[in-house]
């Protein structure tokens, strides 16, 4: 793969773009372009849905997402909404900071306020600014304090 910068002085920085070309849409071509948006801070939206309205919610604003009844569900703070993905499709849709912790839960690594165990083996995420919380599989426990390590 090559990498070509282009400068154009008569362009305004408003204008400015990235183009990736490439003759498929690959694994390699996909990261890239993730990793892209998570480095320039590229306010991603998604689209989500309550009752008959859509909502285009910014990711920052997500808690976490869960599945429930075969459908999955974006939390925020206060409210619940139904999004039109699995979530093995969340799972490589959404940015690095997002990460399962369980079979059915995909964690906003961000707006994790507390990590505790009440009981042994069960542990859950706490959200600053919610009473919402989350449970944390044994399996994917280990992954999550490894990520959160790296954040702070």
């Amino acid at each position: 793969m090559k990498i070509r910068i282009e400068i154009d002085e008569n362009l305004n920085p408003e204008e400015e773009v990235v183009v990736i070309k490439a003759s498929s849409i690959s694994e390699e071509v996909l990261a890239l372009q993730k990793a892209l948006k998570e480095t320039i801070g590229i306010e991603q939206k998604l689209a989500l849905y309550k009752q008959e309205r859509v909502f285009y919610l910014s990711l920052n604003e997500l808690l976490f997402f869960e599945t429930e009844g075969g459908r999955v569900f974006a939390h925020t703070p206060e409210e619940m909404y139904e999004a039109q993905y699995r979530l093995y499709e969340l799972e490589e849709l959404l940015p690095g900071y997002f990460m399962r912790i369980s079979k059915s839960t995909i964690l906003n690594t961000r707006k994790v306020y507390s990590v505790s165990s009440s009981l042994p083996g069960a542990r859950t995420a706490e959200f600053k600014g919610s009473y919402k919380q989350v449970y944390i599989s044994r399996h994917y426990y280990k992954a999550l304090q490894n990520k959160l390590e790296e954040t702070r």
